[in-house]
């Protein structure tokens, strides 16, 4: 694939925006094709009724694609991404993950509870998006697509321990952490975050 036909795909966390990722995307080659998805439901997103779970996000996103994609992802994101990858890996070029738990569980990495913040923040959210849990960590090792990771040090909701929990278990990844990085690392650092991406796609 040549620079001038590279798909990007990003995919946002639990708030389900898609402007999330704007700062980085602004920052990629203009050439490569970029499409930012929206959770429906997550955050303040109209809801849809045929979205119920994670698989139906996998879902969307699949019917999104043309061809062989790069996937960008942010904490949930990433958990749709990983879900993508090894359901369809042939349509999952490259990935880019990013504070996200990966269907890793988090509480045991050190990761704090962040439902009852979301709920306040987000009290028309759909509710599976707080109440379903996956967990992919028999299946990751299968995952062979080329992965990049993305953390930072500084992040209460997918601490670095994640992050070194996945390039455990996948087994072609490159994890890089941001010093004081928070869970939004990829939306306040959008410099360093592009910059990363960009030499993990090329």
């Amino acid at each position: 694939m040549s620079d001038e036909q590279r798909s990007l795909v990003f995919l946002p966390g639990a708030a389900g925006a898609s402007e999330f990722w704007l700062p980085v995307a602004t920052r990629l080659p203009g050439f490569w094709r970029k499409t930012l998805l929206s959770w429906p439901g997550a955050g303040k997103q109209p809801t849809d009724p045929e979205i119920s779970n994670f698989d139906d996000l996998a879902t969307q996103v699949n019917r999104r694609l043309s061809g062989p994609s790069d996937l960008i992802a942010q904490s949930m994101g990433g958990v749709v991404a990983l879900r993508l990858a090894l359901q369809d890996p042939e349509r999952v070029r490259r990935l880019v993950l990013v504070a996200t738990s990966g269907g890793v569980d988090v509480a045991q990495l050190g990761g704090r509870d962040w439902r009852k913040d979301y709920k306040a923040e987000y009290p028309n959210a759909v509710p599976w998006i707080r109440e379903q849990h996956v967990n992919y960590t028999d299946s990751l090792p299968t995952v062979r697509t080329a992965t990049l990771l993305i953390w930072g040090d500084a992040d209460p909701i997918s601490p670095v321990e994640v992050g070194r929990r996945l390039a455990q278990l996948l087994p072609n990844n490159e994890l890089h952490v941001l010093r004081g990085g928070t869970h939004s690392v990829a939306h306040d650092r959008p410099d360093e975050v592009s910059r990363l991406i960009r030499d993990h796609l090329r």
